[in-house]
């Protein structure tokens, strides 16, 4: 899985970087279904966490969260990333069957 994460607004520092990375480890389970994970945080009045997933199989997904926080905006998008995750996994299994 290739990941690219880049910060708009604002520069991520290491603590923020360091944080980023250990929430993708949440979806390492999923390192083999999943080709490029590719990460938006914006910053404006609110933190943004875009992230579009490119899967193997063709398929990509857009999820998003957003908080005052960033590190509440940043769970939220793995939330939303880690079912989708799940949902397009189950899919593709039971295609298989």
């Amino acid at each position: 899985m290739t990941t690219s994460v880049k910060a708009v607004g604002f520069t991520l520092d290491q603590k923020q970087s360091d944080m980023v990375d250990s929430k993708l480890k949440r979806i390492a389970y999923a390192d083999d279904l999943i080709v490029d994970l590719l990460l938006n945080i914006k910053h404006e009045k609110a933190y943004v966490a875009d992230a579009t997933v490119n899967f193997r199989w063709g398929t990509s997904a857009h999820v998003s969260g957003e908080d005052f926080d960033f590190g509440a905006a940043l769970n939220k998008m793995m939330d939303v990333l880690d079912n989708k995750i799940k949902k397009e996994k189950d899919k593709i299994q039971d295609h298989q069957k």
